[in-house]
């Protein structure tokens, strides 16, 4: 796992859905997602993270949580990132290459096409170039 420090402004990020919940759960991590989602940094919201994010929330019963989540989410504009066919394409590559899931590997080429950091709480990214497991 890397070294977390405090994002600058020139940096971009893309925080997964791990990190969307743990954030707005305040679970243990809450503070350093914080970092990245409350900064000055530019962050990046691919589609199918909002997608898993509403959707664990709703599951769960926290629709205040979800509102609030898509509230946010709304707010991105072009910072909200959909899945067309060349990203879909190039996740495809990265999935093949890093054998990560489907959501996975979209989250990941997002980042990377971004030349964006990704940061997460999923082990599934440890010691991949471009991301940040806390």
């Amino acid at each position: 796992m890397q070294t977390v420090t405090t994002p600058s402004a020139s940096e971009r990020f893309v925080v997964d859905s791990s990190g969307w919940i743990e954030y707005l759960s305040a679970g243990k991590k809450a503070a350093q997602f914080a970092t990245y989602l409350e900064g000055s940094a530019d962050i990046f919201l691919p589609s199918i993270v909002a997608y898993e994010v509403l959707k664990k929330l709703l599951r769960e019963g926290s629709r205040e949580i979800a509102e609030r989540f898509f509230s946010l989410a709304l707010g991105f504009g072009e910072r909200e990132i959909p899945l067309d066919a060349s990203l879909a394409l190039h996740a495809a590559r990265v999935s093949l290459d890093t054998r990560l899931a489907m959501a996975d590997a979209i989250i990941y080429a997002t980042a990377q096409l971004k030349a964006a950091q990704l940061v997460t709480t999923d082990p599934h990214f440890s010691g991949l170039p471009g991301a940040t497991v806390l």
